[in-house]
């Protein structure tokens, strides 16, 4: 009897009705729903294909039911595989939890010669020494950072100008270089500054140290002179000379710069792009104002609707999309961020965007005075005269009593989505994350109401508007992916996955 090589794929196919894995979905208009899994795979499926899959009628022949199993929307079969893909997809997600604190901030000075009006952290003058941090204090600070179980450690440096109180950099890198090679934790340093004081002492001190440099450029020298006013009206001017001296010095990738988009910025998306790819830069983080400090009190002048910074965000990522297509590789930072959550299984450390957000579990803040903070923010709340996140001392407090008390775990669990009000049933879920210090410092609850949340409005229509472009132009896809990978398009790797 003559037998087949093979068999007809009918033999092939289960014949087990599927189950659905848990999923959200959402409208995505043009007759389309988006559903979205737990590890944040998606997919865009038409109203009728939709329909079929949760009503357990989709044609197991079809392309769209082959894409909804290996995605793991649905299962049709007794193995447990599908299970244990996931569950390692899951973990992948989840892989920043490994380690706990890995940044940490030291604000080592308040003072400040630069009087911004947006500042979010409530600077002094720069006569007032009794806001800089002492010896003792960085030494005891320096104790519970090695107490943190992370292999690689980060250590920031930031202020006010933190360069006003350069020998307590030296003495934090010193000594953190000593612990460190007893400990064998990698360390990283980053020291964040406005570049006015910089000279060849501490250039040549950075570079002995590899220690990296963050500084502020919003703009050209009209716009950022207004958002960053000093004495001399030249901001801009020692900002560039700053970042150039640094490269030559340092090199070219060891300076970053952060822009803050105040009313003024709204108006001028390119100007913003182009300043930055004149000084050299290939990315730029589009940050809005934080709402704290100063920059409550100056909110007239320089605040705006989350809705008109929407607005300027897509100006200014259609500019950019359109130089990336021209051949000028060009990233917007929060974009890669989104985008990296959206595409891929890993996660990005970005502190608030991940669940549990990373307050206290991955970032903590050593004030001058000594006092611990669970992020940035709850810091500036702190400066602000509210101190309800203050997490303890290090003059007085032990590791266990500042990481392990009720108040961090609060803060924690405040901030897992899966289980906050508005975030557990969002399609968006698994590509958002939750700040519940923001949340309290605009609404007076750390678990916040969406409909009315700035940060979830900004989350939403940014994260809805990558997936329509990425959805809806080849080259578009291509970008992003190069974006993802850090590479131009011409270095991207082959074969754009869908």
């Amino acid at each position: 009897m003559r037998q087949a090589r093979f068999e007809k794929p009918d033999f092939y196919r289960s014949g087990t009705v599927y189950q659905l894995l848990p999923f959200q979905f959402m409208d995505f208009g043009l007759g389309r729903k988006l559903v979205v899994n737990e590890v944040g795979e998606h997919l865009i499926l038409s109203n009728a294909e939709f329909q079929a899959f949760v009503s357990h009628g989709l044609d197991q022949a079809c392309d769209t039911y082959l894409d909804l199993k290996t995605k793991h929307f649905l299962y049709d079969s007794e193995s447990k595989v599908p299970f244990d893909l996931l569950s390692i997809k899951y973990r992948t997600k989840r892989a920043f939890l490994a380690g706990f604190t890995k940044l940490h901030i030291f604000v080592v000075s308040l003072r400040c010669e630069h009087s911004c009006p947006y500042c979010q952290v409530s600077r002094v003058s720069t006569d007032k020494a009794r806001y800089d941090m002492s010896p003792e204090t960085a030494s005891r600070a320096l104790d519970l950072v090695f107490r943190s179980p992370a292999p690689e450690v980060k250590i920031e440096f930031q202020g006010g100008e933190p360069l006003l109180n350069f020998e307590r950099i030296r003495q934090i890198v010193e000594e953190a270089e000593t612990r460190g090679a007893a400990s064998r934790k990698s360390l990283e340093f980053v020291v964040c500054s406005n570049l006015t004081l910089l000279n060849d002492e501490i250039l040549g001190y950075l570079q002995t140290h590899n220690v990296l440099v963050s500084t502020s450029l919003d703009g050209p020298a009209f716009l950022h002179n207004a958002n960053r006013p000093r004495a001399g009206n030249n901001s801009h001017e020692l900002a560039v000379r700053g970042i150039r001296r640094v490269r030559e010095a340092l090199g070219e990738e060891k300076v970053s710069a952060l822009m803050t988009t105040t009313r003024l910025s709204l108006q001028h998306p390119h100007e913003i792009i182009n300043e930055y790819i004149s000084n050299g830069f290939h990315s730029v983080f589009l940050r809005p104002i934080s709402p704290y400090g100063f920059a409550v009190k100056t909110a007239r002048s320089t605040g705006y609707r989350i809705e008109e910074f929407v607005e300027f965000y897509k100006r200014a990522l259609d500019y950019i999309l359109k130089l990336n297509r021209e051949g000028t590789y060009f990233v917007e930072l929060y974009a890669r961020l989104l985008l990296t959550r959206i595409l891929t299984p890993f996660p990005t450390g970005y502190v608030d965007l991940q669940s549990p957000a990373g307050a206290g579990i991955g970032v903590a803040v050593y004030n001058y005075d000594g006092d611990v903070y669970a992020t940035d923010e709850s810091r500036m709340l702190a400066e602000m005269e509210d101190k309800q996140f203050r997490l303890g001392s290090v003059h007085g407090d032990s590791y266990e009593e500042i990481f392990g008390n009720e108040l961090l775990r609060t803060i924690v669990a405040s901030s897992c989505v899966e289980s906050m009000p508005g975030c557990a049933d969002c399609a968006f879920q698994a590509f958002c994350g939750a700040d519940s210090i923001h949340n309290y410092g605009t609404q007076g609850d750390i678990v916040g109401h969406r409909p009315t949340s700035d940060f979830h409005k900004r989350n939403f229509e940014l994260i809805k508007h990558l997936l329509t472009l990425y959805h809806s132009d080849s080259t578009i896809q291509r970008i992003f992916w190069s974006w993802v990978q850090d590479a131009p398009l011409g270095q991207l790797t082959e074969g754009v996955p869908q």
